[in-house]
């Protein structure tokens, strides 16, 4: 099951590119059949891969993740789903390729995640590229990776990190030097500037109709349906601090089965209130920081994040990510799936 649109919707709108946002940074998000790919601004790729959804699999995931650079490998680990028999999840399982043993492997915590050792990891990849069967048993139960997607997502990743053609290809080896992968970039460095604490009191009256009228006018809010419940008493601004002549305005936008997104804008705290943007999907605020989260479906398996850190003169967009399909893999989701990373300076 793919990601719902409710949540493709909102992750759309929290990375729209607008004023208040860095320059655009190399990243990608790929998704095909059973298995998707993310990869993020350091040019660090992790792909997942689940068990295929048609009922009769008992849910697992295998994230392969690899930093750029010549000479990375791909570490990959493996999660059991949840289980809704209150069978307590193994310690230990038997991996097998094609029914072949190839070891175990040790689980650990209560999110049941373990490790792959490297020859594990290459059986792994030779098999989901080619038609082999991946599975781990313990006793008599089983649970096989689908290997449905994983060569056109892995094709995708040593795209980005330019591997094709070079001997560590996980897909398309071949005799290009290793030296011509692409090297990692750094995080761009972002410090979080002060602001003042608590909340400001709402605006009078007519200050309220002119903030109102303004973002009406304003490009990039006709999104903003939800505006209009301010103008009916629905619904209020909110405002807090940012500096001694800004402020931070939020509002709700829109409102879905499980999810809604506010508006958050920095704005002169008297007119002309001369609005910017930060985000249409934005869920909350706290010193300094907007976040959004919107999960993918009711049960809350499958979620998207995103944050935006004021630097004293702008929210900066510092964290993008997913936590994986909607499988089944764990309340909260079961990986986390960057595409923004950045380095906080504090």
């Amino acid at each position: 099951m793919r990601i719902a649109p409710i949540l493709t919707a909102a992750l759309a709108a929290a990375i729209c590119p607008n004023p208040l946002q860095a320059a655009e940074l190399p990243n990608v998000r790929f998704e095909h059949h059973d298995w998707e790919l993310a990869c993020d601004n350091t040019r660090t790729c992790r792909a997942a891969g689940y068990h295929a959804d048609d009922g009769r699999n008992l849910p697992l995931s295998v994230l392969l993740e690899r930093a750029a650079g010549p000479g990375q490998g791909v570490k990959a680990r493996l999660r059991l789903g949840d289980t809704q028999d209150g069978v307590d999840a193994p310690t230990s399982l038997t991996m097998q390729v094609d029914g072949r043993a190839l070891g175990t492997v040790a689980l650990s915590g209560d999110d049941a995640v373990g490790s792959l050792s490297a020859s594990q990891t290459d059986a792994l990849l030779r098999a989901v590229a080619g038609s082999g069967k991946v599975a781990w048993r313990a006793g008599k139960r089983s649970w096989t990776l689908s290997a449905k997607g994983a060569s056109a997502v892995l094709l995708k990743m040593d795209e980005f990190q330019g591997r094709l053609g070079t001997p560590g290809a996980a897909i398309r080896k071949g005799s290009k030097p290793e030296a011509s992968a692409l090297p990692p970039l750094p995080a761009p460095v972002v410090a979080p500037a002060p602001v003042p604490p608590g909340e400001l009191a709402r605006l009078g009256m007519e200050e309220e109709r002119i903030l109102l009228a303004t973002l009406r006018k304003t490009a990039g809010n006709e999104d903003c349906a939800d505006l209009e419940a301010i103008a009916t008493g629905e619904s209020t601004f909110a405002y807090a601090p940012l500096t001694s002549d800004k402020m931070l305005v939020s509002a709700r936008c829109w409102r879905g089965a499980y999810n809604e997104g506010h508006g958050y804008w920095v704005a002169n705290r008297k007119p002309p209130f001369a609005p910017h943007l930060v985000t249409q999907s934005g869920t909350d605020y706290d010193k300094g920081v907007i976040g959004a989260a919107h999960k993918g479906r009711g049960i809350g398996d499958c979620w998207g994040h995103d944050e935006w850190l004021w630097d004293g003169r702008r929210f900066v967009h510092t964290a993008s990510s997913t936590t994986g399909m909607c499988r089944g893999i764990a309340a909260g989701g079961g990986w986390n799936l960057p595409t923004l990373v950045s380095a906080i300076r504090r």
